[in-house]
């Protein structure tokens, strides 16, 4: 008769223990404590099960259920084996005692034990350890050697003789280890970033501890998970970064990398899909792993162990990856807020798929150890609904492979038992597939393609680190619209009609009348009018001067009060040609010009521009010397002007009337200028930008590579601005 495989299982009133396929029954000779039990487990080698009870740890025979010994430590909140099962590990929670010394928490404790009473039974070793992450000792597989890690070090114990430590491996800033399964024993550390510095993963032969044999060091890890595979002789470096500052995912940013245990080989993995890494697992076989990662629908490839990928499944909504304790099959599925559904593969059979099982809201899978068999289930408190007697806890009893040789799992299928009956008799069957919602309109017709998930033919995902309210995401409808910050000008260049943004202007064409009110519309008109009203002023004006005399532009004389309109000699300009005829003008660096040391002075205040295109006729006449003028501007002052830059003619009583040539000055607004004025804006930014990288580096701050990309190019961009004429 073949070995029947078992599993445990807790619940907020006990434990029990069940043979699984073929009989599914409780295990005979088991008797099953009742209360508040907080935690239970097998051995690795599957020999023994213990649970923890509020007064003491208890160890049983898995195959009978005998009781083989009990421990008097109250309050466990964590228990763990040994590998070969040799030693039970129990860890409470820290506490003070009278002297207000932390007490010694984690516990290791011999399970067979020869003519010791159970009362007078002590621990092997104790040690304090306050955090219950990573709370557990670390044994070889022989258990020939055990490590716990402390504040900058790793410290290496016989298990025989856990008051004395053999050996230290002192890594500065380390906060995760991992020693290797296998024959060959190492130990692989992380150090995090610090200081500007990059992380690094160390690989260290047991017990040469003067140099690491392999390592990788790389930036954007905060945390890792350190996976070897069943053999020792590879390490997989999960790394994750609290946060993603490109934005592109809540839960911070994933990198993978491989090393060999020998230092031969190191590399970082390079996935073809963006997104984050779901799930990684290696094979029992050791030669090869699988990795989920992407946006959904994820990606599921399997690699070798030199990370070159062999096949990649479909896409899918998938999060979790589980070979068979044989390596034969692989189980890819999507599990938490996914719907539950489990693709199993052969892969023996070129990747052929064997079938697809619906497990919705499961929050524990596992394969059973003979290979033929899939634990789903429902606990508490993932879900508190539709888990039946409310369990908190399964798991399957630990068996080899050899006990369970794997011939043919397919065949034959095994008979339901009658609790598969009595539950499919219990679900109901619903009276219309279910699908998603679509409104009236769209019912009957094809989905459209932005409506789709990759998988179904749909585009690509595509996350580019900008919030869905940002004016760049258009959430799959119409055109995207392009950030615009007010009052600046617009960089495309817009049809008759169209507003910025994609939008369209009622005003901007012929066609919007009809959606205005009466009042727009009136107000429309009135406008209109009073533009033709000028037009036609300025072409009389022109008209009347055939000689090209500029007069004073009619619209603004008119519209000032009889004061202003008399010569006032303070003036307030409002034009924006920026030019004066006789007085010197405004230019883009905002000079201010001074004529003459005259008595007579006259003020004129401007805001962004100046025009003075007529001239004061009737002080020339009463004045022969220079009139002083103060021109005021919002921006500063700048060097006086020399005469000969605006040559003045003045009218005398033998000389026919002549004009005074303006100078030819060009004002603009700051944020305008010719192309040239922007290139040399935009070229003297990247310069500031460059000199605050180098304050930095001098500094001691560790810059990333763009950064240092970015310094290199200083001496083109100077070039660059030397032959625009740029004098720094």
């Amino acid at each position: 008769m073949a070995v029947l495989t078992q599993l445990a299982y807790r619940t907020s009133k006990g434990i029990g223990i069940l043979n699984a396929a073929p009989v599914y029954e409780s295990l005979s000779a088991f008797i099953r404590p009742e209360g508040n039990l907080r935690c239970c487990c097998y051995s690795p080698d599957g020999r023994y099960f213990a649970w923890a009870s509020p007064e003491q740890v208890s160890v049983i025979d898995a195959s009978v259920g005998h009781i083989i010994t009990t421990f008097p430590t109250p309050n466990v909140y964590e228990l763990g084996f040994s590998p070969l099962g040799t030693y039970i590990i129990t860890w409470q929670r820290p506490a003070k005692d009278e002297d207000g010394n932390a007490t010694k928490n984690l516990k290791v404790w011999r399970i067979v034990t020869e003519n010791i009473d159970e009362e007078e039974q002590v621990p092997v070793g104790q040690f304090v350890q306050k955090s219950q992450t990573g709370w557990n000792l670390q044994y070889t597989s022989d258990e020939k050697l055990c490590a716990r890690s402390v504040t900058n070090e790793v410290q290496f114990y016989e298990p025989g003789d856990l008051g004395a430590v053999w050996n230290k491996l002192h890594v500065e800033g380390v906060t995760n280890f991992a020693v290797s399964p296998g024959k060959n024993h190492s130990v692989a550390v992380f150090v995090p970033e610090r200081k500007g510095l990059p992380a690094a993963v160390k690989v260290f032969q047991v017990p040469q501890f003067n140099s690491p044999i392999s390592q990788k060091t790389f930036f954007k890890g905060d945390k890792v998970q350190l996976k070897w595979n069943d053999l020792g002789t590879s390490l997989i470096v999960l790394a994750q970064t609290e946060v993603d500052k490109t934005n592109k995912s809540y839960y911070g940013e994933t990198n993978m990398y491989i090393l060999s245990a020998n230092g031969g080989f190191d590399s970082r993995i390079h996935l073809d899909k963006d997104g984050p890494i779901h799930d990684v697992s290696w094979s029992p076989n050791s030669k090869e792993f699988g990795v989920v990662y992407g946006y959904m629908p994820a990606k599921t490839t399997i690699f070798n162990a030199r990370a070159v990928a062999t096949h990649s499944f479909n896409l899918g909504p998938r999060n979790t990856i589980l070979f068979s304790p044989h390596g034969r099959f692989v189980l890819v599925a999507g599990f938490g807020n996914l719907a539950g559904q489990m693709d199993i593969y052969d892969l023996e059979k070129d990747y052929t798929k064997v079938a697809t099982v619906e497990a919705s809201n499961a929050s524990v899978c596992e394969w059973s150890p003979d290979g033929k068999h899939i634990l789903t289930a429902t606990t508490s408190p993932r879900l508190r609904v539709d888990n039946g007697i409310r369990i908190w806890h399964v798991t399957w009893r630990p068996q080899s492979t050899l006990t369970h040789p794997l011939e043919n799992p397919l065949h034959p299928v095994p008979t339901p038992h009658a609790s598969a009956f009595a539950y499919l008799g219990t679900v109901k069957t619903p009276s219309k597939p279910a699908g998603a919602y679509r409104p009236p309109g769209a019912r009957g017709t094809s989905t459209p393609l932005h409506f789709k998930r990759e998988d179904e033919g749909g585009a690509a995902y595509i996350n580019n680190g900008i919030s869905s309210t940002a004016g760049g995401m258009s959430n799959g409808f119409g055109k995207p619209r392009r950030r615009e910050v007010p009052g600046a000008e617009t960089i495309e260049s817009l049809p008759s009609g169209a507003a910025p943004g994609g939008g369209v202007s009622l005003t901007g064409t012929g066609q919007g009348e009809e959606a205005l009110s009466k009042a727009a519309l009136k107000n429309k008109k009135k406008r209109e009018a009073k533009k033709a009203k000028e037009a036609a002023e300025k072409a009389a004006s022109l008209a009347a001067n055939p000689d090209g005399e500029t007069p004073p532009p009619g619209g603004a004389t008119q519209n000032r009060s009889p004061e202003r309109r008399g010569g006032r000699g303070h003036e307030r300009s409002r034009s924006k040609n920026g030019g004066f005829a006789n007085q010197g003008g405004r230019s883009t660096s905002q000079q201010r010009g001074y004529q003459g040391q005259g008595h007579h002075n006259s003020h004129h205040r401007h805001g962004s521009g100046y025009d003075e295109s007529h001239n004061h006729n009737h002080h020339q006449h009463q004045h022969q010397h220079q009139n002083q003028h103060h021109h005021r501007a919002g921006s500063g002052f700048s060097k006086p002007q020399p005469e000969q830059a605006q040559p003045i003619q003045l009218q005398t009583q033998n000389q026919a009337p002549t004009l005074a040539l303006a100078p030819d000055l060009t004002v603009t607004s700051p944020g305008g200028g010719s192309p040239q004025d922007k290139k040399v804006r935009s070229l003297l930014k990247k310069i500031r930008a460059i000199d605050d990288l180098k304050m930095r580096q001098a500094g001691g701050e560790k810059l990333e590579d763009t950064q240092v990309k970015k310094i290199s190019t200083e001496d083109s961009i100077r070039k660059e601005l030397e032959g625009l004429g740029y004098q720094a």
